[in-house]
């Protein structure tokens, strides 16, 4: 239960800006809205922060995990934080004292709140995502090597560089492989790893690394290699078509064979692929979304290969704007239809109507409501932040539809570690 509003001192929740890799995931789950960011930090506004922590187990670095027991009147503003490169030091117990009420119990307090009774609750897809893994998902490595320490940072060689999408106008997506020899870096499918861009910002400080999930199978992009591969897009013009040209995504597309990266990492505990060989996974993503997606269907395919593995279902339903700006459509054409059923969805391609992947998903409602009382199931959706609700949506009207109830349905879809949204 949150303290009154007028209790004079809080407990401040703070991101430490020297671990967080800007990876969203805090303010996507946040169900109040009091995560916020600008190009530099992420920070959390007192004034609405209740102290829900939600946001705390889906965080990969832990750097959301941080507390300042502070006056209430002298609680650092978001503007405040916007402008840290560390955090603050604890305050003094002399400062504490100066409150007024020194014995009220330290809390955040929560922003007001209509109590009326027709109040229509408001749909938060974020509430239904899963912090525990799968049960049956291969322990991960995360924080081998960290963003604090310049000499934490591993160096990784390039040994690929090639387009996975016809080039556009307004847009550019790579797929790099990144080698990193005898340094030991594990990692698994649904991970992700940071690439510290070199050089520094228009302040002069060091750039802050950029996450990537990892697109390659656990035993890496080519079987038996200490490697991983990547699916980067950057974005070439605005919606307004002015030239733009970001720091992270192209410094990676333009990459040379030969040439070197700082890599952090890995990240990630719970969006991770099951190992039960008979689960069944379903895959939602659009665009880069789809990084998680090809490795985890790759990892199956190899284990297929052995004769060996009698695999469950994946189902994938991916989303673009056309045919041109999808990544991998080659490769996933000549997948065995048998191994993969997939479903695209194209909301830009001239003379025909905006489709999406929800509508792709309402298609196969049939298959998807067994699937989602079928506790070998397991979904993922991955992508632009646009698209969870969307999805969610379409799972609860599944659901409904077939006579289930999605408040049950939901909550064991998180409970049991069953559906992973990952959303930027």
């Amino acid at each position: 239960m949150n303290a009154p509003a007028e209790a004079a001192v809080i407990q401040q929740h703070l991101i430490d800006p020297e671990i967080c890799i800007r990876c969203n995931t805090c303010e996507a789950t946040c169900p109040v809205g009091a995560i916020t960011h600008d190009s530099r930090n992420y920070v959390v506004d007192a004034e609405k922060c209740n102290l829900c922590m939600a946001c705390v187990p889906p965080c990969p670095t832990g750097s959301i995990d941080n507390w300042r027991t502070m006056p209430r009147i002298r609680a650092y503003s978001v503007e405040e934080q916007l402008t840290w490169d560390e955090l603050p030091a604890e305050l003094p117990t002399e400062a504490l004292a100066e409150a007024d009420e020194p014995d009220a119990k330290p809390a955040a307090a929560a922003p007001a709140r209509s109590t009326a009774a027709d109040a229509e609750p408001v749909f938060h897809s974020g509430q239904y995502g899963a912090t525990l893994p799968p049960w049956s998902a291969a322990h991960p490595y995360t924080n081998l090597y960290g963003p604090k320490a310049a000499d934490k940072h591993i160096t990784a060689k390039v040994t690929g560089n090639f387009r996975v999408t016809e080039v556009g106008s307004d847009y550019d997506t790579h797929h790099i492989v990144l080698d990193f020899g005898a340094i030991p870096f594990p990692v698994l499918e649904g991970q992700s790893i940071g690439i510290v861009p070199p050089g520094t910002d228009s302040q002069g400080k060091p750039h802050h690394a950029r996450q990537y999930t990892v697109a390659s199978a656990r035993n890496g992009e080519r079987p038996g290699y200490n490697n991983v591969s990547l699916t980067i897009k950057r974005v070439l013009q605005d919606h307004q078509g002015r030239p733009v040209r970001g720091v992270a995504s192209n410094f990676m597309c333009d990459l040379k064979v030969g040439d070197h990266v700082q890599v952090i990492g890995p990240f990630g505990a719970s969006f991770l692929m099951p190992n039960h060989p008979r689960s069944n996974i379903v895959m939602i993503c659009t665009g880069t979304g789809s990084a998680p997606m090809r490795a985890m269907t790759e990892w199956r395919r190899r284990l297929r290969a052995t004769g060996k593995f009698e695999g469950g279902k994946l189902l994938l339903f991916f989303g673009a704007r056309t045919q041109e700006e999808l990544p991998y459509f080659g490769p996933l054409q000549s997948l065995p239809k048998d191994f993969i059923d997939s479903h695209f969805a194209f909301s830009r391609t001239l003379g025909q109507p905006k489709r999406y992947v929800q509508d792709a998903m309402r298609e196969r409602a049939a298959d998807l409501a067994r699937l989602l009382t079928d506790a070998n199931s397991y979904f993922f959706v991955c992508g632009l932040k646009a698209m969870e609700e969307g999805v969610v949506l379409a799972l609860k009207d599944i659901a409904t539809g077939a006579g289930l109830d999605w408040d049950e349905v939901g909550a064991s879809l998180k409970r049991d570690g069953r559906l992973h949204l990952e959303t930027y």
